[in-house]
């Protein structure tokens, strides 16, 4: 099963992250199927490619909680 969740980067403290979607049996910073924008919880910058999610979740993707509210609050925003 595809899942649509985060994947860390930065630094300890200084955290940002990468949406992806990869299997869910893989590791949280495994290699990513597709990635489909950033988030950085410190700026609270958001990027992320719409359509592509949209795709992903007609494939049968499913969305982590997070990034279900971010999907939400970006199509909500435009």
């Amino acid at each position: 099963m595809l899942k649509i969740r985060l994947k860390r980067l930065g630094r300890k403290k200084n955290a940002s992250y990468r949406i992806i979607v990869i299997d869910s049996k893989k590791r949280r910073d495994g290699k990513a199927i597709e990635e489909l924008g950033f988030y950085n919880p410190m700026t609270k910058e958001t990027k992320i490619k719409i359509e592509s999610i949209q795709y992903r979740i007609k494939q049968g993707a499913q969305l982590t909680s997070i990034v279900k509210y971010l999907f939400n609050k970006q199509l909500n925003k435009n």
